[in-house]
């Protein structure tokens, strides 16, 4: 049975609107009799799109008791847009309530500090459990099956449909295209007039080829169900795929295969070989890639195997793919993992590119480098490779030196910050940015996706234009050359609109200021000198702490900036920790994670051999505010499984 002492009412849901519920307000009465997972969530946050993947088959399971509400509470200003969150709805095919809360006034009643969060509530109402982060999902089957055998006892649960009602779908050729890439004449269609391009059509889970109008099928591989299935042409499965990369002819002809494809929801990277259709699978065991258990310990996740068959390596929503000559291999954004990683399809050798894993802003060498949700990837006649780091809205670019391989940024100042500002790289600001090409000039074309722009860097004078705007989520973009005489055009992805559009480039520079922004959600206070950090986690029923090798638990704690940690910061075992605070800086940002690895098995009882492990993990980025008020917060409680 679950204690549930001291029982806590659930809070009201408030908010400006719901969605899927065929336009009815949901309150407590409504969701009476069933179990309610609360997951608070964000469109941008990767780590919220794993979750509803997580939850869908839990959802699918128990759909007669279990209700999932999905309570969306924005970090950037466009997500607050309502017709932006209806579009991530239809994006991410989500079939249960949505209730949007756009001023945050659930999520602050939540005690919500991270994206994403869950909360379960009992079908009397009563909060059961607060967890961060994703991986839950076995520990919540134990939970659902032990509140719904309770209540059934009780007479309180009560069986049937939920308030679910579907939404209509988009229609057109294309819906919610995410990227784009030109194909080679001797790669195009047979018969085709003019360039072709390929085009991921994410929503509906298929690769598309493009005529040169833009407007005309030519070729298909996958969809329009998502799966993992190789195969030829529409035999194939994939799911959201995104990035793709022609690969160079003298790698094509040793590897089998011209392209590859991102496939983001699988984890994997798929190869399409175009004159014959196949696709098959070139990368990636389909499991979301997560530190281990004895990688929790160590808390080093760069290490990959360079002999290790790449189909048994696990990835992370691989968003981009681009061939670099310098690095002679392939460069891939792992999103998942705020990564970016390298493939040699030649030898099938995967490894850690750059970036700890640690989500931030922080440039440096390719080794300590922080990325947040790298989207987008391009590289210019240098061989320098640039990035659209969409969480920290953030343009950064990996130079190749004599001696290192450096990250630095171009625009973009931290996980909190954003805007739609042009001018020099500290002033400008860009807004969760997807897509990067590199213009003909060799500055740098950006798709600044939730300003609906594309905006311009340019790397001689050090600023920030802007070349369109009043576009629908620009996901890509790409240089179109065309005949003598004829100057380049833009093709944009505009994800939101289901269409690729040409656009000219100008000429002339069109500077933009519509201000400097900051996520919204409102800073801890805290009251200064000390803070002590307690990450609460109960392992699920049937599951045990893995102790085999000391303690399983880890805190790994940052700031920005970083002096305001004078003592504590830095990865040690154990989900407590007292940290010594600066008292020349009252306002920063603490970068905490924990982790735990659990294994089935019971308290008190050995491990089985071959059990299965489970790694839980949360990234918190947290605002503070030093006030110097003692009434104000001494401790700091991050539930990472928190039962009540």
């Amino acid at each position: 049975m679950v204690d549930r002492s001291p029982r806590v009412r659930a809070s009201e849901l408030t908010g400006r609107a719901w969605l899927n519920t065929g336009g009815r307000e949901l309150s407590w009465p409504d969701l009476r009799g069933k179990i309610v997972i609360l997951d608070f969530w964000s469109f941008c946050c990767i780590n919220c799109l794993h979750v509803l993947d997580e939850l869908r088959p839990l959802e699918d399971e128990y759909s007669d008791i279990l209700v999932t509400v999905g309570v969306h509470s924005p970090k950037f200003e466009h997500e607050a847009d309502p017709d932006a969150l209806a579009a991530a709805v239809d994006r991410y095919d989500i079939r249960h309530p949505v209730l949007d809360d756009p001023e945050l006034g659930t999520w602050q009643a939540y005690a919500a500090r991270a994206w994403p969060t869950l909360v379960v509530v009992d079908p009397e109402g009563y909060i059961v459990a607060h967890l961060s982060g994703e991986g839950h999902v076995q520990g919540l089957v134990s939970l659902v099956r032990e509140l719904a055998e309770e209540h059934e006892a009780k007479g309180t649960l009560h069986r049937g449909d939920g308030p679910y009602v579907p939404r209509p779908r988009p229609e057109g050729i294309m819906s919610f295209p995410g990227k784009i890439t030109a194909l080679p004449p001797e790669l195009r269609a047979p018969g085709a007039e003019g360039p072709t391009h390929l085009v991921t059509d994410t929503g509906r889970h298929r690769v598309l080829e493009l005529d040169s109008t833009l407007e005309r099928v030519l070729r298909t591989w996958g969809g329009p169900e998502k799966g993992h299935r190789d195969g030829v042409a529409d035999e194939a499965l994939f799911n959201e795929p995104q990035g793709l990369a022609v690969l160079p002819e003298a790698v094509r002809e040793r590897v089998g295969y011209d392209v590859v494809v991102a496939d983001s929801v699988n984890h994997r990277l798929r190869g399409i070989r175009l004159d014959t259709g196949k696709v098959s699978t070139v990368a990636g065991n389909g499991v979301q890639r997560l530190l281990d258990a004895e990688g929790a310990r160590t808390g080093d996740p760069n290490v990959i195997d360079p002999a290790a068959d790449p189909l048994t390596v696990s990835l992370s929503s691989p968003w981009d793919v681009v061939w670099s000559e310098r690095a002679d291999a392939l460069i891939v954004a792992m999103a998942g993992t705020h990564q970016v990683f390298s493939f040699e399809p030649r030898t099938g050798a995967l490894a850690v590119f750059a970036g700890t894993g640690n989500e931030g802003l922080l440039d440096g060498p390719t080794g300590d480098a922080w990325f947040a949700q790298t989207s987008g990837l391009a590289v210019d006649a240098s061989g320098t490779l640039w990035l659209a780091d969409s969480e920290t809205s953030a343009l950064r670019r990996i130079d190749f030196r004599d001696d290192d391989v450096v990250v630095s940024t171009a625009v973009g100042q931290g996980l909190f910050d954003f805007g739609f500002r042009d001018g020099d790289g500290e002033r400008a600001r860009l807004q969760h940015c997807l897509g990067v090409a590199v213009l003909p000039d060799g500055s740098v074309a950006v798709a600044d996706t939730y300003n609906g722009a594309v905006r311009r860097w340019d790397p001689a004078s050090g600023t920030l234009s802007t070349l369109a705007q009043d576009l629908r989520e620009p996901s890509d973009v790409l240089v179109e050359e065309r005949g003598e005489g004829e100057d380049p055009l833009l093709l944009v992805v505009e994800a939101n609109a289901h269409q690729v559009v040409r656009l000219p480039i100008p000429r002339e520079a069109r500077f933009v200021d519509e201000g400097a922004s900051q996520t919204q959600r409102p800073p801890s206070l805290i009251a200064g000198g000390t803070l002590d950090l307690v990450s609460r986690f109960s392992a699920p029923t049937g599951q045990k702490l893995d102790d085999r090798w000391g303690d399983p638990t880890q805190l790994k704690v940052s700031s920005t900036p970083p002096e305001f940690i004078v003592e504590g910061a830095g990865a040690a075992q154990g989900l407590q920790r007292t940290l010594t605070l600066n008292p020349e800086i009252s306002d920063a940002v603490l970068h905490i994670t924990a982790r735990a690895a659990a294994c089935d098995g019971e308290p008190g009882g050995e491990i089985p051999d071959h059990a299965a492990c489970h790694l839980y993990q949360q990234d918190w980025g947290i605002p503070v505010r030093v006030t110097g008020d003692h009434a104000d917060e001494s401790e700091m409680v991050l539930d990472l499984r928190g039962i009540n």
